[in-house]
């Protein structure tokens, strides 16, 4: 294994980070939680000169052939500035098209999305509020070369504005789950935006008698299943390289904080009981750091990744719990006022600790893993 950056790496890693501190400051989140839309098209369109949208699409498809590694790098930065908007959702889904999509359906959708002329989301959670592939409930019926989708997805990233979602629904002759691509404003798609903690547009959507034609199968049914646990594994570790990269805000808030502000005539931070504090929050960010690259360096590297990816969502998740609990307490009340940051980081990683599963979920895998 090796974890150190390409010199190509860290320069994306430095220009990513003052790109978004200069466009994307975290009060972004706050303005963007009254916009409908939920996102800012320049900010968007920046982003799609740059690359981003297309950082793992080929050449050939528009994009700029990186690997797994470069997409965790900007989805760190991201997380560091609580970035709004479809980004996560969009690379996530192409991923899946990149993995199994026919050639017809690559050079359609992957050119575009490179350009951030498409958004895109994926559909897997259901209402019983359980992530196995196995509750899966939303069901394609076939009708002639077509088939008919019937079924409720929650908490569906920018559904409301997708161009596409990748809806997993299980076909009707046993042949499991496929995904397909449906077109965000087809017949019988209704999206209805969710009130949610972190301020982000989260949808119920409910596909009634959604017709998809052949051309959008992603996964042919009929066959053994093969795309959509490979992509909850990629959306797993991207989803913690974000989180890593708001806990380590979480952590340089706090620092900052404890140096400055003074009680009894003296910095907070000479006081032994924050000063543990602040050790325990940097252990677990750089804990989180060190797991989450080790999934997303096998993942570039094309290696089996899934106890690693569960590993890091189990280990990921619970640190943020704490680093943010502390994080509040050494900052006391001023924390919890809307004028100040810390909040909107505590509202993010709450949302990541539930995104495609909790940490009690991946340790049943990692434990799975193990025979048990």
């Amino acid at each position: 294994m090796d974890l150190e950056f390409t010199e190509e790496q860290n320069l994306l890693k430095s220009a990513a980070r003052n790109f978004l501190k200069n466009e994307c400051p975290p009060s972004l989140m706050k303005e963007m939680r009254e916009d409908e839309r939920g996102y800012s098209q320049k900010l968007w369109d920046r982003m799609a000169d740059l690359g981003w949208l297309g950082v793992m699409v080929p050449e050939e498809y528009g994009g700029i052939g990186g690997d797994f590694l470069d997409l965790s790098i900007i989805m760190e930065s991201m997380g560091a500035v609580c970035c709004p908007g479809p980004y996560f959702s969009t690379v996530v889904s192409g991923l899946a098209i990149l993995s199994g999509g026919s050639e017809e359906q690559k050079q359609r959708i992957l050119p575009k999305m490179a350009r951030g002329e498409l958004i895109l989301t994926p559909a897997l959670m259901e209402p019983d509020a359980w992530f196995e592939v196995s509750s899966i409930s939303t069901a394609a019926t076939r009708e002639g070369e077509d088939y008919i989708l019937e079924g409720t997805k929650l908490f569906v990233d920018n559904a409301h504005i997708a161009d596409y979602i990748l809806c997993a629904a299980r076909t009707d002759s046993g042949e499991g789950v496929s995904l397909f691509l449906v077109e965000g404003k087809a017949p019988g798609v209704r999206c209805t935006l969710l009130n949610t903690l972190a301020y982000d547009k989260q949808c119920e959507v409910v596909f009634d008698r959604v017709k998809v034609p052949a051309e959008n199968i992603l996964e042919e049914p009929g066959k053994k299943p093969a795309l959509l646990e490979p992509l909850q594994e990629k959306a797993t570790v991207a989803k913690c390289a974000e989180m890593v990269g708001g806990l380590q805000s979480v952590l340089d808030l706090t620092v900052t904080y404890a140096k400055e502000r003074e009680q009894f005539g003296q910095p907070i931070g000479s006081f032994q009981a924050v000063q543990h504090h602040c050790a325990d929050m940097v252990i677990d960010v750089d804990g989180a750091r060190f797991i989450t690259y080790q999934a997303a360096w096998r993942l570039a590297a094309g290696l089996p990744a899934g106890r690693e990816a569960a590993m890091a969502k189990a280990w990921t998740s619970d640190a943020a719990r704490r680093v943010t609990r502390l994080g509040l307490q050494v900052h006391g009340a001023i924390s919890y006022c809307d004028e100040h940051d810390m909040h909107l980081f505590y509202r993010k990683a709450k949302a990541g600790e539930m995104a495609f599963g909790d940490s009690d979920h991946h340790l049943e895998k990692v434990a799975r893993g193990l025979g048990l």
